[in-house]
């Protein structure tokens, strides 16, 4: 890990485009499309989820892990292929990996390397994978990049909830979804029991989520989230400290996973400070930051929230 990373305000949980030289970057939006070489599952499985990922790769394919795993038990369970849905609690996860451009390219290249080709082992049919895309645009991109067992659809074509192509699907995922559309995604996602449904990467902030979209608590909070990795930095007076907020679903198992803190320390190694059960809010993360930095800093000004890949979360070659 190293020292130097990047210097944001940005506003907690959200959805962001961030700057052009945060170069810990998923794809840009003049970046040519292109298939990447298949991951034999194997590999794909054996990656390392105990700690926030140093690389591009490694988080997508740490959060292709993670999501692969635990849609394999659902995906896999009798009492979901045959119907019967006595009080069924339906699969539903959430998944956040922020990205530094959020352009369609980008977005179709990003889809394409978590979603396509997925090592998930099911008797049978292959799974196929229905993406719910906010709007045409983002549509229209996706269906220009050459997809396996991956279909995609424009939210706004399914507000009734019954369109043919959502029982084709064995997974939906709604990605980059706009907190506008909470009201069909809940239809949707109804209309969808008891087969898994997914949210990647929802443009609203945590805020929102808090207050401005109070009326869908109940549906946002049914909502597993699987996995995560959010930057944060906390300003002192003289100083300043950068990390991550962190939660990883490991080997597909939902038992009770801890959000993790973790501060980069002076040599450049992320250092866990606290955990918490539940998602921590932004004053949860600074008061364990303000009391970190006390002992340097009698001052501390204020800590945000980085909705972007760190820069400099490279790794050493």
């Amino acid at each position: 890990m190293t020292t130097n990373l990047p210097n944001f305000h940005l506003s907690p949980f959200k959805y962001h485009s961030i700057q052009p030289h945060f170069n810990f970057s998923i794809a840009s939006s003049n970046s040519q499309i292109i298939k990447p070489k298949k991951i034999p599952p194997s590999i794909s499985i054996q990656c390392n989820l105990s700690s926030p990922p140093k690389s591009k790769e490694e988080a997508i394919r740490q959060a292709k892990t993670c999501l692969s795993s635990t849609l394999e038990k659902p995906l896999n369970n009798l009492k979901l292929t045959a119907g019967k849905l006595k009080k069924l609690k339906q699969p539903r996860f959430r998944v956040e990996i922020p990205v530094n451009d959020d352009s369609p390219d980008s977005l179709s290249q990003l889809a394409l390397q978590v979603f396509d080709e997925m090592p998930i082992k099911r008797k049978g049919s292959k799974v196929k994978i229905l993406i719910l895309w906010p709007n045409s645009t983002l549509t229209e991109a996706a269906n220009r990049v050459a997809f396996g067992s991956v279909e995609h659809v424009d939210i706004s074509s399914l507000k009734d909830g019954g369109n043919r192509v959502l029982s084709s699907a064995d997974v939906a995922v709604f990605l980059t979804p706009e907190a506008s559309q909470m009201e069909v995604m809940e239809t949707i996602t109804n209309s969808l029991y008891p087969k898994p449904v997914v949210i990647f990467n929802p443009r609203w902030s945590y805020e929102d989520e808090e207050n401005i979209l109070g009326d869908f608590v109940d549906f946002l909070g049914s909502f597993e989230v699987i996995y995560s990795f959010m930057g944060l930095e906390v300003r002192g007076l003289l100083s300043k400290r950068n990390g991550v907020v962190f939660k990883c679903v490991r080997d597909g198992v939902l038992s009770g996973e801890r959000w993790s803190v973790l501060v980069e320390e002076e040599e450049g190694e992320l250092k866990v400070v606290s955990r918490f059960k539940t998602r921590p809010s932004i004053n949860e993360v600074e008061n364990v930051l303000y009391n970190l930095m006390a002992i340097n800093s009698p001052i501390t000004k204020s800590a945000k929230f980085l909705k972007g890949l760190v820069s400099n979360v490279t790794g050493k070659k």
